[in-house]
């Protein structure tokens, strides 16, 4: 299926969750906020949410600094 990610087109296998995507772009152990066609997905739900054909995503994850 074909997805953007941060404004990138992106192709993945059919029924991709958001835990599943995440490991796959390193940010498994991150604390991210990820936004699924302009809604925040809580991270309770990252692994039973299944990504679709067309969706939008957004990742955006914390930098330190100060």
């Amino acid at each position: 299926m074909d997805i953007t990610l941060n404004g990138e087109p992106r192709q993945l296998a059919a029924s991709t969750t958001i835990t599943a995507l995440l490991e796959a772009e390193g940010l498994a152990e991150r604390r991210v906020a990820v936004e699924v066609n302009g809604s925040i997905v809580p991270r309770s739900r990252h692994g039973e949410h299944r990504l679709a054909d067309g969706d939008s995503i957004e990742i955006v994850h914390a930098l330190g600094g100060g």
